[in-house]
C-alpha cells in the first residue's frame, strides 16, 4: 500500500544468509523503518499538526463558562490544585467521584498555568487533541510507508468536527483517546523492532535448524505500551476494553515473526516468553495507573481514603491503603453499572457512527449579533458527516482487505475498532447503561486509519509500486478518486464550522445545517 512517494526500496544481497534467505519484501520493508526521520514526512506532519493547533487553539475561551460537563471536570482540577483531591466544598470534605484522576490533573495543569479560566481548564484538551494527531500521522507513516496516506490520516482528524469538539472542550475522553492511541503506536514500534532484530540474527548467521537457542530480545516498546496503557485507565476504565484486543496482537505479530525466520512450531516455541512479557508490560500498567492516584494515597483526606479504620477494621499502612482504593473501585463500579437514568442526548453505539444523536454542548438562541433578526450560537458535538457516513463501507473494505491480503495492517486497525466499539454494544443491550456518543473518541483513530486503508486500497494495487514503475490508469484514477474525497470532507467540515466552535450566525443558516432535522436538534 506504498505511493510512489514511499521511500524507494532496498536492493537484498542474492546470497541467502545461512539456510534461510531473507525475503527481499521483509527487507524493503524492515529498512524503511530506519527512515523515519525522513524530512518530507517530517515536513507533511509539522505542517497539518500546525493546522490542527490553530483550529483546536484560536477562540478557544469562547463560549464563557462552563459548557456541558465541563461543571464536573474543571471543578474538580481545580479542587485537585488546592487539596490533592476532588472536594466538595458545599460539606468541607473529600468528594465522592467514579473516575480515576490524572485526566483532571491534566486539566488542572492548565488550571495552574492560566488560572482558574476558560483557557486554562480547556487548553490541555487542546494540546491533547494535536498530540493525537502528531501521533495518528507517524503511525500512519509507519504502517503505510506512504507518505502520502500519513497525510491524509492526520488530514482526516484534523478536519473532523468530533474531535474538534472534544479538543475545545474540557471533558476526560480526549485524553483517554490519546494514551490509548500511544499505546497502540507503541505496539506498532515494538512489532517493527522485534522483526527487524530477528532480520539481524539472520544477517549475523542464525540458523533455526542448528541452533541451540533462539536470540533473546528485550521489548522495550511494549513496556512502554504497559506505560501509555496505565495511563490510559488512569483516566477512564473504559480503556480496559482495548487490553485483551491489544495482548492478542501481541501475541500474533510474535508468532508470525518466529515464523518468517523459519523457527519450527512458532507458536509452541517461546509463547511461554511471550506472555512473561504481557505479564511485565501489564504490571507496568498497574503500578503508572496507582500513581495516578497518588494525590489520594499521600493527602490522607480523600473519600473512602479511611474507609477500614472508620468501620472498626485493621487498616495496615500500605495494605489498608490498597484496601480502602479496592472499595472505592467496587463503590464506583456499582455506580457506572446502576447507571441508567434517561438523558436528551444519550444515544446508543448503533447510532454513533451514524451520527444519529449527537450531543449540543452549549446552545444560545437569542441577539441579533450576526445582523440578522434572529441568530442562533450552538456548540455540536458533530462528526464532520461526510467523513463519518465513510466510517461503515471503510470498516467493510477493511474486513474484505483483512481476509483477501491477510494484511497484519487490517487485522491491527480491526483490533483497535473492536476494543473500542463492540463493548459498548454489549452492555447498551444486557443493562441499558446511559451512553454518548463522545465514548467513541478512543476508536476515532482507528477509524480514521480504516478509512485511510480503504483510500489506499483504491489508490495503489496490492503489491504497492515499486520504484521506477509508471502508474497505471487505474491508479491514476484511485488518486483522484482519493484527492476528491479529502477535498469533499474539507467543504464539508468549513460547512459545519460555525456550529463546531460556537460561532454566531443567521438562525436559518444554523437550521440548514441540522441534515437530520430533530435527531440533532
Amino acid at each position: 500500500m506504498a505511493t510512489d512517494i514511499a521511500p524507494a526500496p532496498v536492493e537484498s544481497d542474492p546470497a541467502p544468509v545461512g539456510k534461510r534467505r531473507v525475503p527481499d519484501v521483509v527487507r524493503r520493508r524492515l529498512s524503511t523503518l530506519d527512515n523515519w526521520l525522513n524530512p518530507y514526512s517530517w515536513l507533511v506532519t509539522l505542517v497539518i499538526v500546525g493546522l490542527a493547533a490553530i483550529l483546536r487553539l484560536v477562540g478557544i475561551s469562547k463560549p464563557k463558562g462552563y459548557i456541558f460537563d465541563e461543571i464536573y471536570y474543571p471543578t474538580d482540577a481545580w479542587d485537585m490544585l488546592k487539596h490533592g483531591v476532588e472536594w466538595d466544598e458545599r460539606n468541607n470534605g473529600p468528594a465522592y467521584v467514579v473516575h480515576p484522576p490524572l485526566g483532571k490533573w491534566l486539566i488542572a495543569l492548565g488550571e495552574k498555568a492560566f488560572g482558574n479560566t476558560e483557557l486554562g481548564w480547556r487548553f490541555p484538551a487542546a494540546i491533547a487533541g494535536t498530540l493525537m494527531i502528531l501521533i495518528l500521522i507517524r503511525v500512519a507513516y509507519r504502517m503505510f510507508r506512504s507518505i502520502v496516506l500519513a497525510g491524509v490520516a492526520g488530514l482526516l482528524m484534523t478536519l473532523d468536527g468530533f474531535h474538534l469538539v472534544l479538543s475545545r472542550t474540557s471533558l476526560l475522553d480526549i485524553f483517554l483517546g490519546l494514551f490509548i492511541l500511544a499505546t497502540f503506536a507503541a505496539l506498532v514500534i515494538d512489532r517493527d523492532a522485534h522483526r527487524r532484530r530477528w532480520l539481524r540474527a539472520l544477517e549475523d548467521g542464525f540458523d533455526a535448524d542448528t541452533a541451540r537457542r533462539l536470540p533473546h530480545f528485550v521489548p522495550w516498546w511494549l513496556l512502554v505500551a504497559g506505560v501509555m496503557f496505565g495511563l490510559a485507565c488512569g483516566v477512564k476504565w473504559s480503556a480496559l476494553f482495548f487490553a485483551p484486543f491489544f495482548a492478542i496482537l501481541v501475541v500474533a505479530w510474535r508468532i508470525g515473526a518466529r515464523r518468517s525466520a523459519g523457527i519450527r512450531r512458532p507458536i509452541s516455541v517461546r509463547i511461554g516468553g511471550d506472555l512473561g512479557w504481557l505479564v511485565l508490560s501489564f504490571t507496568l500498567t498497574v503500578v503508572f495507573y496507582l500513581a495516578t492516584w497518588t494525590g489520594w494515597f499521600v493527602t490522607n483526606s480523600g473519600y473512602f481514603r479511611h474507609w477500614r479504620e472508620a468501620n472498626n477494621m485493621s487498616e495496615p499502612p500500605i495494605l489498608g491503603a490498597l484496601l480502602n482504593l479496592m472499595h472505592y473501585h467496587h463503590q464506583a463500579y456499582t455506580f457506572h453499572s446502576g447507571l441508567t437514568d434517561r438523558h436528551p442526548y444519550q444515544s446508543w453505539p448503533w447510532q454513533w457512527l451514524l451520527l444519529g444523536r449527537p450531543v449540543a454542548f452549549h446552545w444560545n438562541g437569542t441577539g441579533t449579533a450576526c445582523g440578522a433578526n434572529t441568530c442562533a450560537t450552538e456548540i455540536l458535538l458533530l462528526g464532520t458527516p461526510i467523513l463519518w457516513w465513510s466510517f461503515l463501507p471503510a470498516i467493510g473494505a477493511l474486513i474484505w482487505f483483512g481476509i483477501a491480503r491477510r494484511d497484519w495492517r487490517a487485522y491491527a486497525i480491526g483490533a483497535g475498532l473492536i476494543g473500542g466499539l463492540v463493548p459498548w454494544f454489549y452492555y447498551a443491550i444486557a443493562d441499558g447503561r446511559t451512553m454518548f456518543s463522545f465514548y467513541v473518541l478512543p476508536a476515532l483513530p482507528f477509524l480514521i486509519l480504516a478509512v485511510t486503508y480503504a483510500l489506499g486500497a483504491i489508490m495503489t494495487p496490492p503489491g504497492g509500486i515499486e520504484a521506477g514503475e509508471r502508474r497505471s490508469d487505474r491508479q491514476l484514477v484511485g488518486t483522484v478518486i482519493a484527492a476528491a474525497y479529502v477535498a469533499i470532507v474539507a467543504l464539508c467540515f468549513a460547512y459545519f464550522y460555525p456550529i463546531f466552535v460556537g460561532q454566531t450566525i443567521p438562525y436559518e443558516a444554523w437550521q440548514a445545517r441540522m441534515w437530520l432535522g430533530s435527531r440533532w436538534i
